[in-house]
Formats: structure tokens, sequence, C-alpha cells
């Protein structure tokens, strides 16, 4: 960290609501402080995100994407922030093909740009850690079953007949501060409409409630693919739009297809 600010270029984007900063360091090495990034996730003084994005070198892929929440923690991956990224290195020309690559701490992940409405990614292959778990929760809220999956990061996937329910974040902040989960966890409550059809809510660690998250969708639609309660593809729908979830068994390959839109960009003075 330097004693005089750089100014660094971003750009605001998002998917299906859940809201990113993007900013291309494949030049330049950048120190990220958690004070500063809390600062720049706050809404009112800040820009505003639920994940900061920060697209660097990679030795063992295109490019390599690091994620900070907006509490400053590093997350694992994010299907959403991905498909933007993805855009953004498309859109800007520093991969002009339609198929390439992204590394994140979780792994490799592959990219296919049919159009900037239908950005697919290739997730790594689901690791489910227990097919289901009871839990016993804290202040009278009794014992609640969810199914335990990770792509990358975390997931807990609870079947819920309402989701406008008043408690879902009271419960989710008990599963996710539960001890099984010492490192958190992110919660989905999915609401089936039909096999092919589910609408979900997602509380994400680091960031809170989000208006989507593109591996929770992946590891709602499939716990309920598991548990032969619907059948790919899955259509996964937020409170501002879907993602289309397939699951090909044979080949364990798991995708998500969305958008990605850019909202604008700008610069900040990284201290």
């Amino acid at each position: 960290m330097t004693n005089k600010a750089v100014a660094i270029e971003f750009t605001k984007m998002h998917g299906i609501g859940n809201d990113f900063v993007v900013i291309n360091a494949t030049k330049q090495s950048l120190d990220w402080q958690k004070e500063f990034i809390t600062q720049l996730s706050d809404r009112h003084f800040g820009i505003g995100f639920d994940q900061l994005l920060i697209i660097e070198p990679s030795q063992q892929a295109d490019f390599f994407c690091r994620i900070y929440n907006a509490d400053g923690s590093e997350a694992e991956q994010c299907g959403n922030g991905l498909r933007c990224v993805a855009r953004f290195i498309h859109e800007e020309g520093l991969h002009k093909q339609n198929d390439f690559t992204i590394a994140t701490i979780a792994g490799v992940f592959p990219i296919h740009i049919n159009d900037y409405d239908h950005i697919r990614v290739t997730l790594s292959i689901p690791k489910q850690t227990e097919k289901t778990l009871e839990l016993a929760l804290p202040n009278n809220l009794g014992n609640i079953t969810v199914n335990v999956l990770s792509l990358g990061n975390p997931h807990a996937i609870v079947k819920s007949p309402a989701l406008e329910s008043t408690s879902i974040h009271e419960i989710a902040t008990a599963i996710s501060s539960h001890a099984y989960f010492p490192n958190g966890v992110n919660v989905g409550f999915m609401q089936i409409q039909n096999p092919h059809h589910v609408r979900l809510r997602t509380i994400e660690r680091g960031s809170g409630e989000t208006n989507a998250c593109g591996s929770n969708a992946c590891a709602a639609a499939l716990s309920g693919i598991q548990q032969k309660l619907l059948s790919s593809p899955v259509t996964v729908e937020f409170c501002h739009g879907a993602l289309s979830i397939e699951w090909d068994e044979a080949k364990e390959l798991l995708t998500m297809t969305g958008p990605a839109t850019r909202v604008f960009s700008g610069t900040i003075l990284l201290p």
C-alpha cells in the first residue's frame, strides 16, 4: 500500500439483481484492505454491491477472479458473478472467443457466451457432504431439515411452502451460525412450483439476502433432482429474474445459464 491514492476504473454489473463491482487487475497488483471493501460496498456512502470481483492473471485458466463479500471476507466462487466477469472479459476484448475459462479459489470454470442474455457456466462436480441433515435451532425455532451440498462454496437448502415468511432471516442466521457450519453457509429457501420450476430466496454468507445467487440456484436445483422432486432442466426463479440449471448425471456436469447486465462505469481512489 502506497501513501498516494491510486485511481482504479470499475464497472458496476448485476446478474438478475445480484450486483457486483468488477475491476480489471490483469496489469497491476492491488492491495485490498477489508475496511476499504466494506466502505466501498456501503449502499449509502460507497458504490454498493453484494460482491467485489477482481480479475487477475491465472496460470491454470485464462483468467482468475478474486471474490470479496460485502463484509470484506473472501468467497470461494460466485455463479452470477462469473457470468458478469465473463461478459466484462468478452465485451472489453480481453478474450475475443466465446469460450474460455475463469478460475477462482474453488477451481476452474468453463464459460460459453451465446449472447449476453445467455451465458453458460459449468460448475465444479458437486460434492454432497450429507444428503439430509436435521439441525436443532436455538430461540425456540425447533428442528429443521436441510440438504447440504458443496459447489466450491457451501450451501444448505431448505424446502419452504411460503417464501414470504418473515422468519426466513432468523432461521437462516441460526443455520449459518450452527456449529455444523464453522465457516458459515449460504442458505437457500426453495419453494417447488412443479418438477421443472422452483422459486428461491438466498441469504449469503458475508452479504445477507441477495436478489439472486447462481451457485445457490444450482445447489437448490440439484438437491431437488437428487431427491427426485425435480427434473433437469430446472428454472430457478428469483425476485428479478430466473436462471436455467441443467444436470447431466451421466457426465456429472452441472451448468447454469442466465444473463449478465452492465450498469455503469467509473473511477475510484484506492488509498
